[in-house]
């Protein structure tokens, strides 16, 4: 899969805003988050007045993956994937309030989903606010968790809802190969620095001896 995720014209949610081309990557670089980070600022803290130690909250460098939606270079959108052992967790979806509603947090949310699928995950959880629900159902086909009551953080009244997978028939698993495990997240099927590498010999000279 390739890190950087275009939504086909016939999803698109038709907007007088998003009309320019959006770019959804992984945060692989500093820059990368400083700018996920302040889309979250002004969205969080700025727009819903949520209190900094809630917004960040100790899960960022978690086992966390952040991506950062671009419109012509200038970020505008950010959500955040917490890998569990049998779900995903999608959360902290933020799209600038001037990009909203067209495609954006469509955008943000497939191609979360699409790098679960292809780590080969079958179940994506995502908190959503009451009011979101019908996005969720009509977009993901999301349902919520009957038997979890809804609950109140930062002000805000959410509920669980579950996305199911679809992994590919190329989704990593043990028996992926070693470099294409060792590729950066989201460019498992281009060649990264450690491909390249292996055109050199090995240097452990002492391995094998007495």
């Amino acid at each position: 899969m390739n890190a950087n995720v275009r939504l086909p014209l016939e999803a698109r949610a038709t907007s007088l805003v998003d009309d320019a081309d959006l770019e959804v990557t992984v945060c692989r670089t500093l820059n990368d988050l400083m700018q996920a980070m302040a889309v979250r600022s002004l969205v969080y803290m700025g727009e819903q007045a949520c209190p900094y130690d809630e917004e960040f909250d100790g899960n960022d460098f978690a086992g966390a993956t952040h991506l950062l939606l671009r419109r012509d270079g200038e970020p505008i959108g950010t959500l955040r994937v917490r890998w569990f052992a049998d779900f995903a967790k999608v959360e902290r979806v933020a799209v600038r309030r001037e990009h909203r509603g067209g495609r954006a947090t469509l955008m943000l949310i497939l191609a979360a989903k699409r790098l679960a699928e292809k780590k080969n995950y079958r179940k994506i959880l995502g908190y959503g606010q009451v009011r979101l629900i019908p996005f969720w159902q009509q977009y993901f086909n999301a349902h919520v968790r009957e038997d979890r009551e809804g609950f109140v953080v930062s002000d805000h009244d959410y509920v669980e809802m579950i996305v199911e997978g679809a992994p590919p028939s190329d989704a990593l698993t043990l028996d992926s190969s070693a470099l294409e495990l060792l590729r950066p997240e989201g460019a498992w099927g281009e060649a990264g620095v450690l491909d390249r590498s292996t055109a050199r010999p090995a240097a452990n000279y002492g391995a094998g001896r007495p």
